[in-house]
């Protein structure tokens, strides 16, 4: 039997660092949706563990233990021949190969999957796998491990742009000013984009200043998506998403940046998730 995941591509709207704790791990506030773009994978069952990489971002992409998706293979006791699909930039910001190994973990497996590990088990392979168990909006909080839904909250036409530049999160972290910083205001969902937009103003991307320390050229991307209603860096870089009121002008900016800077990963694309009831 062949299992198919897919792999959707995590964007904070929001990240604020609040504090660093004695051993060493940062504590976030954050809010993160998902959109519908992203990688995929297949699973074939079998009695031997095989990984097979493909699509435009495959390189350097490992297949063996290295690889999340293989790890979480194991950690579900699963075996079988696993090809996985490339689609997101390396270094982005989006979740990357925490998104891919939640995308086997919640496939047609997924409720032997989660009763059996749990949330200390999906947390063992990396902060973001907890929050990428689901496609729904949520509220990432402590290491993430306090994860929240938060509902209603509008979708977004986005354009999602990365310079072709891995940010090493190390340096980033390294690079903040302070470790000690407010966490998110107040937010309970919303129904209107532009009431969505006001409460982002207000909130931060902790990380932004530091990434574009280390890559100038993200501070490039933010002033191409300057049209946007709401521009800012997902996650610790480099991938910046810009917000814009309807399909027609995200993917109008899209196609624009794409002319300027042809070796930028640059997609047009909807923010995805689901009410939880």
């Amino acid at each position: 039997m062949t299992i198919e995941g897919f792999a959707p591509a995590k964007v904070n709207l929001t990240l604020h660092v609040t504090r660093q704790r004695d051993d060493g791990y940062h504590l976030l506030d954050s809010l993160v949706v998902f959109a519908d773009v992203g990688d995929r994978l297949w699973l074939d069952e079998g009695e031997v563990m095989r990984m097979q990489i493909t699509g435009p971002f495959a390189n350097g992409v490992p297949t063996d233990e290295r690889n999340l998706v293989w790890r979480a293979a194991e950690l579900a006791g699963i075996k079988g021949h696993i090809t996985l699909e490339k689609n997101l930039p390396h270094g982005a910001g989006l979740g990357g190969g925490s998104a891919d190994a939640a995308a086997l973990l919640r496939s047609q497996f997924g409720h032997l999957v989660k009763d059996g590990i749990g949330l200390a088990g999906a947390l063992s392979l990396g902060a973001d796998v907890p929050v990428c168990m689901s496609a729904a909006p949520q509220r990432m909080r402590g290491i993430g491990d306090e994860l929240s839904m938060i509902w209603p909250v509008p979708q977004c036409n986005i354009v999602l742009a990365n310079p072709g530049v891995a940010v090493p999160t190390g340096a980033v972290f390294d690079g903040l000013e302070t470790k000690e910083n407010a966490a998110m205001g107040a937010f309970d969902g919303c129904e209107d984009l532009a009431d969505l937009i006001v409460w982002l103003r207000d909130q931060r991307n902790d990380l932004e200043a530091p990434a574009r320390a280390v890559a100038p050229t993200i501070g490039r991307v933010l002033e191409e998506l300057g049209d946007a209603m709401l521009a800012r860096m997902s996650g610790s870089g480099s991938t910046c998403f810009g917000i814009y009121p309807d399909r027609i002008k995200a993917e109008a900016a899209a196609a624009r940046i794409k002319r300027a800077y042809p070796d930028w990963w640059i997609v047009a694309a909807q923010t995805v998730g689901h009410s939880p009831n």
